[in-house]
């Protein structure tokens, strides 16, 4: 096995890095070419099953991690054909580029139940502050906090993922999760990370702000909100989306309580309220710190989804010719077209 992913690891970085330069790499002009996934069909017993709600953002940036995370649900899914993607895009992108978006999403997954929603980037545009890093100030960083005006009514609930993660457990699992007779989201809490860290000295100063975690049900944790599972139904009835509005606009108009994008005010809102998820739905972090996105390893304990949060997504480090050992696990779901032996050899695995 060790052989195996070494084999694609390096056929990964040689023709991703090909094709990133004959492509420009996505970054400008048109996208790249991205192959047809195989057909994933419903197993024994899926009669009746849910419909699986997914949602996930669409944009060119990060589309390649968006078409490999989807993948990778359908491929451990034993019902994929019950699930329905919800992808969310900028209203702002031209309406080229949204147009070539829908064909690279058609391209991969021509028989996907897929709907594209616009998120109005102006909605937030006004409330954003500049953070540590330049992608989590882009405006479809926050559409998540929309979700509940995005999605049909019929929708009651969904299950949010970013685009820099894999799946490799059957998504229902994490689907089925009880939130209980209140909660509104549930994610796995990492209550040994530093609180405190993610709210500036001006934050934790000032008695009105620090108040806000005073009557929360239990003590407030950290949660990675690149996997949440969302009661919209609640989320609606809550107001949740305006509370959430109001921190930012604490942070754009008094003073700053924070340094990261669409985190804080999440924390703000539902830390001490998150309905506990197991570690294994986000082995997060494994794309490095904000700053400098160095190799990480996988934290303890069992896998159901491997997130490269954090500044290395390994897309661009194969194509760079520098891979993190895990950057591996990732390149066997790579849907970026290549031609001739390289192409049929990851697609064997994919």
């Amino acid at each position: 096995m060790r052989v195996l992913a070494v084999v694609l690891l390096a056929a990964a970085c040689a023709a991703a890095a090909a094709a990133a330069v004959a492509s420009g790499g996505g970054s400008g002009g048109e996208l790249p070419e991205f192959r047809e996934a195989p057909a994933f069909r419903n197993g024994a017993g899926c009669a009746g099953a849910p419909t699986i709600h997914i949602a996930m953002t669409l944009d060119a940036t990060y589309l390649r991690g968006s078409l490999a995370g989807v993948l990778s649900v359908l491929r451990h899914a034993a019902c994929p054909e019950s699930i329905a993607f919800h992808f969310v895009a900028s209203s702002a992108s031209p309406a080229r580029r949204l147009a070539s978006l829908r064909r690279a999403l058609a391209a991969a997954f021509p028989t996907l139940p897929a709907t594209v929603h616009r998120f109005d980037a102006r909605l937030v545009r006004g409330r954003i502050s500049s953070s540590v890093r330049r992608a989590l100030d882009q405006p479809l960083n926050y559409a998540r906090i929309y979700l509940a005006d995005l999605l049909p009514r019929s929708v009651s609930r969904v299950l949010y993922l970013d685009s820099d993660l894999l799946v490799v457990d059957d998504v229902a699992r994490l689907w089925a999760t009880d939130l209980g007779p209140d909660a509104a989201l549930a994610a796995p809490e990492y209550c040994h990370a530093n609180f405190t860290s993610y709210f500036t000295d001006a934050f934790w100063r000032h008695p009105e702000y620090a108040a806000v975690f005073a009557d929360r049900t239990r003590v407030p944790c950290y949660f990675n909100t690149g996997v949440m599972v969302i009661d919209l139904d609640r989320w609606r009835a809550g107001g949740y989306t305006a509370k959430l509005e109001y921190w930012m606009e604490v942070q754009k108009q008094e003073a700053r309580i924070y340094e990261l994008g669409s985190l804080p005010p999440f924390l703000l809102v539902f830390a001490g309220e998150v309905k506990a998820v197991e570690h294994r739905w986000n082995q997060h972090g494994l794309g490095g710190d904000n700053v400098a996105g160095q190799c990480r390893e996988l934290h303890p304990g069992p896998v159901s989804l491997l997130h490269w949060s954090g500044k290395g997504k390994p897309w661009l480090r194969l194509d760079a010719g520098r891979p993190c050992p895990l950057d591996a696990l990732w390149a066997p779901y790579d849907l970026l077209r290549r031609h001739g032996a390289r192409d049929d050899l990851l697609a064997a695995v994919a």
